[in-house]
């Protein structure tokens, strides 16, 4: 059983978290990193049962409220279980709990989890960037996560945007 999890704090800024996790998915996403990873789309309207997903990843939306967005994992094959991020008072908070089964309890520790780590904590980032102006410790690719990319291609065609996330 795989839980990873990732929060940050951002005092006194949950309505602005709000709104950033409203956008989540649509082609206004002010939240997910597309500068350097495959978007995510909900391909439709913002109700349970919608599909979604980003690069080899599909879900379909569970449960959507202001505070909550809750996707059940439909691949990659041997992945079950669900993601969510959910707003708790000033925190954001990204949680993925799931079974592996076959080549996923291989793919998750060697590919799948070096990148969604690195992934989400550019979205912390994002937010942190979109509430307070500026990044106190941007994320930092490792070496490997940089290797995995480069096997795989991981990528956005869309420019990356010369942005300084320190003030």
């Amino acid at each position: 059983m795989v839980r990873n999890v990732h929060t940050r704090r951002f005092p006194g800024s949950r309505a602005e978290l709000a709104v950033l996790l409203d956008t989540l998915g649509t082609p206004g996403d002010r939240l997910w990193p597309v500068a350097d990873w495959p978007p995510t789309r909900l391909d439709g309207p913002r109700v349970p049962g919608t599909p979604a997903g980003h690069g080899p990843v599909r879900y379909v939306l569970e449960d959507a409220a202001p505070d909550r967005l809750r996707f059940r994992f439909t691949a990659p094959a041997g992945v079950h279980g669900h993601h969510e991020f959910t707003l708790d008072g000033d925190a954001l908070t990204h949680v993925l709990v799931a079974s592996l089964h076959g080549w996923a309890r291989l793919t998750w520790p060697l590919f799948f989890r070096p990148l969604h780590d690195a992934l989400l904590e550019q979205l912390l980032d994002r937010a942190e960037l979109a509430v307070t102006g500026r990044v106190e410790r941007p994320v930092r690719w490792s070496p490997y996560v940089r290797f995995l990319r480069r096997l795989g291609k991981i990528g956005s065609r869309k420019k990356r945007p010369d942005v300084r996330l320190r003030a």
